[in-house]
């Protein structure tokens, strides 16, 4: 003979497995619906700070206020409009950003804004003087320097510092210099080339 079904132990499990269910699917969405009043939440609250700073960039003086954060890159791209200092690899390896703080060239791409407080920065808009090129862009023109040009700026402004520091050197003294710009079309041989050709002008010096 068949047992008999217990009807009540059945619904007993039904109902306790169907709670469970409801239970968790009223917490999930009740997670779901708490993650965006959260981040609002987060962003409400983050004070980025920030601090006001005073640097001369290409002979102009200028007081900004900057976010503690920004690069020397993010600064002059994208508050001055320098758009000529160029972001490559934006670790410190490519030389791509290179511009001169103080007559010293620095990866901008990794050099705080405010570490330029009270400081002069010279980028490749400022090598042209009075409508006329820098030897060095008139040089790297001629020997055919840059290639796809992407980090034409940041040689220049390695090469600048080079010839401010010893107008007459080597193709061994140019090539140390330059050893921290990579190119990518490497075309090394003529950017040595070029720099030695801007140290023979007798406006060689910046």
């Amino acid at each position: 003979m068949a047992k008999p079904t217990d009807d009540h132990e059945i619904s007993r499990r039904e109902l306790l497995e169907g709670a469970g269910a409801t239970l968790a699917a009223v917490a999930t969405v009740s997670a779901l619906e708490a993650q965006p009043a959260a981040a609002q939440s987060v962003t409400t609250n983050d004070t980025v700070p920030r601090t006001t700073i005073r640097v001369a960039v290409n002979g102009m003086r200028h007081r900004i206020e900057v976010e503690d954060r920004w690069t020397l890159a993010e600064l002059l791209r994208d508050r001055l409009g320098l758009t000529g200092t160029k972001l490559g690899c934006e670790r410190g390896e490519c030389g791509a950003c290179t511009v001169l703080l103080d007559g010293t060239p620095v990866y901008s791409c990794s050099h705080l804004a405010v570490w330029a407080d009270g400081r002069s920065v010279q980028t490749v808009e400022g090598l042209a003087r009075d409508g006329r090129l820098d030897p060095l862009q008139q040089t790297f023109a001629e020997h055919d320097a840059p290639q796809c040009g992407f980090c034409t700026s940041g040689q220049l402004m390695s090469a600048r510092a080079l010839l401010n520091a010893n107008p007459h050197p080597t193709a061994d003294d140019v090539r140390a210099a330059m050893a921290g710009n990579l190119c990518r079309c490497s075309n090394y041989n003529r950017y040595v080339e070029a720099i030695l050709a801007a140290a023979a002008s007798p406006r060689s010096r910046g």
